[in-house]
């Protein structure tokens, strides 16, 4: 996949919400930075006000209830979250008032932070992309998309150390021994390994490797039916930026080192492709989803709401939580300020302040996606006697 008070919500009539407008931050001191091994669990979350959530009262929050509800089909099931959960599925049709009303009344407000102690971070944009594909390997549909494979293993290290959560390691079978996965390198080969493991053959191969940068994507099959694949597993490798790679090796300036600058540097010099997709060595594994989602599945597990769901690290911010955004629009200085819910992850997305914006799919999507990488700030709201480390 940062907070304050967001976008175009309408003031609640009845005054429910305390969240007057914004006061100044006041001055932090950071705190020594401990070594991310020796973090507990959301412990850089840090007390906070409603008065800090600058824009909540002008945010349209309605539009971020259905995600909510969403969260809650799997919060509900825990007993921190219950009352929160039960509450709004008690609620019929709300309003912006009386969901902010909702949420002073349900949740108290959590500042996230780095481990370095400071309060702003990275937010960058997802989305799905639509990609023409068939069932069926031909010459023009000629680039897989795999399946997880039957050899890969993930190991959850939590199993044996609690102290590793959210820690695995992939890897493979060779005798007794666990070895490292296969390489991007490996599985592009010519034939590959994975041979028999295709769902979809995909058209061009770039756009391949950027759904798998995305995570989840579109096919547009020969029939014209649509068919919404998602992330199943990755092969365990680290994630290498080959827009980075090419400004280094002079082929492109930062400024043109964008998705589609990336697109059409591939498609002039297809001769080179391969050896620069092989320097990212992380490859990932979809699965086909079922038919009539609302949006593609998330790392909580449910489907995610286009311009209401955020990838965060989930060290630092639980699964689902709602969280308030204060950034910016895709390359401007206009406000974006806005209610949405933690609901996925992502290989790339680390730290404290870290926040990966979905803009839904298509073409448009995209562009907004691609240009989207600023600063901003979050703030998370933690149902009221939730338990945080110390």
């Amino acid at each position: 996949m940062t907070a304050a008070c967001s976008k175009s919500v309408v003031k609640p009539e009845n005054g429910a919400c305390n969240c007057p407008p914004a006061v100044k931050q006041p001055t932090e001191t950071p705190p020594v930075k401990k070594p991310t091994a020796d973090i507990s669990p959301y412990s850089l979350l840090k007390p906070a006000s409603w008065q800090d959530l600058d824009g909540l009262l002008e945010d349209d929050v309605v539009a971020a209830w259905p995600a909510w509800l969403q969260s809650c089909t799997r919060l509900g099931k825990k007993d921190a979250w219950k009352a929160a959960c039960d509450a709004a599925s008690a609620m019929k049709q709300p309003n912006n008032a009386q969901i902010i009303d909702y949420l002073s009344n349900h949740f108290d407000v959590f500042r996230a932070q780095n481990e370095d102690g400071t309060t702003t971070g990275m937010v960058t944009g997802y989305y799905q992309p639509l990609l023409n594909g068939s069932r069926k390997q031909s010459r023009q549909y000629s680039h897989p998309l795999y399946r997880v494979p039957d050899d890969l293993i993930t190991v959850q290290l939590a199993d044996a150390y609690p102290q590793l959560k959210y820690k695995r390691v992939r890897g493979r079978l060779s005798g007794k021994k666990l070895i490292p996965y296969r390489t991007r390198a490996e599985i592009d080969a010519n034939p590959s390994p994975l041979t028999g493991n295709e769902i979809f053959w995909i058209d061009d191969h770039i756009d391949v490797f950027f759904l798998q940068i995305q995570g989840s994507g579109v096919v547009q099959l020969e029939n014209g039916e649509q068919v919404q694949v998602g992330y199943a597993n990755q092969n365990g490798h680290p994630y290498r930026s080959i827009g980075r790679l090419l400004v280094e090796q002079g082929e492109l300036t930062l400024d043109k080192a964008s998705m589609n600058g990336i697109k059409n540097w591939a498609r002039n010099n297809s001769d080179k492709l391969q050896a620069l997709l092989n320097s990212n060595p992380s490859y990932v594994f979809f699965r086909e989803l079922p038919a009539g989602l609302s949006g593609p599945i998330g790392a909580l597990g449910v489907p995610i709401k286009a311009e209401r769901s955020v990838a965060v690290d989930r060290k630092f911010i639980p699964l689902g939580a709602p969280i308030f955004l204060s950034t910016t629009e895709p390359n401007s200085t206009k406000p974006l300020r806005r209610l949405m819910l933690a609901q996925d992850t992502g290989g790339a997305i680390n730290g404290g302040v870290r926040a990966d914006f979905f803009w839904g799919a298509g073409d448009r999507a995209g562009a907004r996606a691609g240009s989207m990488k600023q600063q901003g700030a979050v703030w998370v709201l933690l149902p009221k006697g939730f338990e945080l480390p110390q």
